[in-house]
């Protein structure tokens, strides 16, 4: 089942499996980013809302950090 959970800074808590980051980074940004203007809201269930304008930016770091 292909999970895209989006977080204000990142994808959630997969720092510790780089395989499983990679492929909710991609669900993310195919599912997601790819589709959804950036006005779009998200709300995580815990943490801060935020926009996918907001976050859109940050993506090149998501991947150069690993996490």
């Amino acid at each position: 089942m292909a999970r895209a959970v989006v977080f204000p800074g990142g994808v959630g808590n997969t720092h510790e499996d780089p395989k499983a980051f990679a492929r909710l980074l991609h669900d993310v940004e195919t599912k997601i980013f790819d589709v959804l203007p950036d006005e779009t809201w998200v709300y995580p269930g815990h943490g801060d809302d935020t926009t996918l304008g907001a976050e859109r930016p940050q993506l090149p770091e998501w991947h150069a950090r690993g996490w």
